[in-house]
């Protein structure tokens, strides 16, 4: 966000995008590695972990073909937005797991989320990029997620190592709440 803020010569459009997904990397990425502690403490074993990880890669690549294509003809803005706020919900859901199973139904709930959202935002930044400076407009959007991520997951490892899971899950709820909320802008800016 540092860099975007220094960059007052991007358009509206693409300074949403950013800020948006932003703040979603930033409640996204409090969970990263605490997912496998997280599944350890439902009982699960390192084939749990796995699974959970697998299952959300596997329905995410696979719906954003799908929905990547079925974007072509539709609102990205919408699908954008919904990818969003599905997120946010899920993310919430992870205060009801009890069982590794629940897990991963939870996680193919995410994967959707982020099939509905990231073909969306990456056809949506690309068709409002500034041509003349596309490495950069891009490095911004790479570079960004990365230093996000990585400042979330030290955030998150301070909150799991004082509160209990569930205040994590509020948090970065609540934080996807506001992600969505901002990248809603979007709709209006068509």
């Amino acid at each position: 966000m540092i860099f975007t803020m220094l960059t007052p010569k991007l358009n509206r459009k693409i300074a949403v995008l950013l800020y948006g997904a932003n703040l979603w990397f930033l409640g996204e990425g409090m969970f990263g590695p605490l997912l496998a502690i997280f599944t350890q403490r439902l009982g699960g074993d390192i084939l749990n972990i796995t699974s959970a990880w697998a299952t959300y890669l596997i329905v995410t690549g696979i719906l954003t073909i799908i929905i990547g294509r079925f974007s072509d003809r539709s609102n990205k803005e919408w699908l954008l937005v919904m990818g969003y706020a599905l997120n946010a919900i899920f993310t919430f859901g992870y205060l009801f797991i009890e069982t590794p199973k629940q897990l991963l139904l939870l996680q193919a709930g995410l994967g959707l989320a982020a099939a509905l959202s990231t073909p969306t935002w990456n056809a949506l930044y690309a068709q409002h990029e500034d041509r003349k400076r596309a490495g950069f407009t891009w490095g911004l959007a790479g570079g960004e997620f990365q230093i996000t991520t990585g400042i979330a997951i030290i955030i998150g490892g301070l909150i799991v190592s004082r509160f209990p899971f569930s205040t994590l899950f509020i948090v970065m709820g609540c934080i996807q709440v506001i992600a969505t909320i901002y990248q809603a802008q979007i709709l209006k800016m068509k």
